[in-house]
């Protein structure tokens, strides 16, 4: 079954391939996973080619507040790119192919480089809402330990797994941020499946495990990403800090609105790496 499946998801990355390329028959250099109230950054592509995930197929449709569900393919900085506006979740009832069929069909275009993004919470007491958190390592309350077994066999997922995030690219927007002149921290990730938010105990477990920001998303897309031969940057949009002694509520619509109010930090990051990264390649 598990054979029958990895098929079909391989017919259906061809034929989203074949419909890209009807309307739009650049070779994207890279591309962008934008996450909760990130999506503002396709207003400044020039785009050459839109599609709405619902006709593309295998494409998943998000149900989570501020994922639009639409691919947009133009030029950012010079450089071809797509840009997947919107992504979906494991508790929006997705499974992990599903969840990684985008950035299938990403490096079947060609894409050589993909740039994840995310809104997250706060662990680290030394960042404030709307910083920048690159990347650089994440932990993984998934579930998803071994899960290079989703694009490779058994033995191979028991193997050492090789760094899932390019440093240099972490390194270059880090960079970036410093010359602009707002934060740009680098740490690590902690995925959970959510819905939820964390109670006061998690919050205190993943700090105290390493954790500087806690999210629902991203990982099972780098571990793709990374199997599938790209180079991988992570960017956080840290929206709200924990306060384990004495908690705020948190607002999901407050949530999109602190990422959309950063967007402008990571449309500069990734304006800057794109120009960098694809056009020095």
């Amino acid at each position: 079954m598990a054979e029958a499946d990895s098929r079909f998801a391989d017919a259906a990355v061809t034929e989203c391939v074949r419909i890209i390329h009807s309307k739009w028959p650049k070779r994207p250099r890279a591309a962008v996973i934008l996450g909760t109230g990130l999506g503002g950054l396709t207003s400044h592509i020039e785009i050459e080619a839109t599609f709405a995930y619902a006709d593309l197929p295998s494409f998943p449709q998000p149900t989570a507040i501020a994922h639009e569900g639409r691919l947009v393919c133009g030029e950012l900085a010079g450089v071809p790119i797509v840009a997947f506006q919107g992504r979906v979740h494991y508790y929006e009832q997705f499974s992990f192919r599903e969840i990684t069929h985008p950035v299938r069909v990403a490096a079947a275009l060609g894409c050589q480089l993909v740039i994840v993004s995310n809104a997250s919470g706060g662990l680290n007491p030394l960042y404030s809402s709307g910083d920048i958190m690159v990347v650089e390592d994440h932990i993984d309350l998934m579930g998803l330990r071994n899960a290079f077994a989703l694009t490779q066999n058994s033995a191979t997922a028991r193997s050492k797994q090789p760094a899932l995030y390019d440093q240099e690219l972490a390194t270059l927007a880090q960079g970036i941020g410093r010359r602009e002149n707002f934060a740009c921290h680098r740490g690590v990730y902690v995925a959970v499946t959510g819905p939820n938010y964390e109670t006061r105990a998690e919050y205190r477990f993943m700090r105290r495990i390493g954790g500087d920001v806690v999210g629902m998303s991203t990982v099972p897309e780098v571990i793709a990403a990374a199997a599938s031969g790209m180079r991988v940057l992570a960017l956080s949009v840290v929206t709200n800090v924990a306060k384990p002694d004495s908690p705020d509520a948190v607002d999901a619509m407050e949530v999109v609105d602190i990422a959309e109010h950063a967007e402008p930090k990571l449309r500069a990051v990734t304006i800057g790496v794109v120009r960098r990264a694809c056009r020095d390649a």
